[in-house]
């Protein structure tokens, strides 16, 4: 299973209005049914300058690209890490896998 990136501004914001909340400890995601699977990262400058959110961009992604095959359905995703000290990739690895499970997604 394969997924496309979310790139425009509107894809974005229609998910952020119309779409479900799923939490856990450092993540956010919003998710709406879709035709095929989207994905996409957004990270504030609260999270601190360009390098870091960058690297937080980059572990979420592959986070999400492993876990890919756990989804049921196809949906467009926007994943808002929460600003925290220490970023794993172990972490966002189990959230998403947390996530998928719980919302039966």
């Amino acid at each position: 299973m394969e997924y496309k990136r979310l790139k425009k501004q509107a894809d974005i914001q229609n998910v952020f209005k119309n779409g479900k909340r799923a939490y856990s400890a450092g993540l956010t995601l919003l998710y709406l049914p879709a035709d095929e699977t989207y994905f996409a990262v957004s990270v504030g400058k609260k999270h601190g300058k360009s390098v870091r959110r960058n690297r937080i961009k980059r572990l979420v992604r592959e986070a999400f690209r492993l876990n890919l095959n756990l989804l049921k359905g196809t949906y467009k995703i926007v994943a808002l890490p929460k600003v925290k000290d220490e970023y794993s990739f172990s972490a966002f690895d189990s959230e998403i896998r947390d996530i998928i499970r719980r919302k039966k997604l």
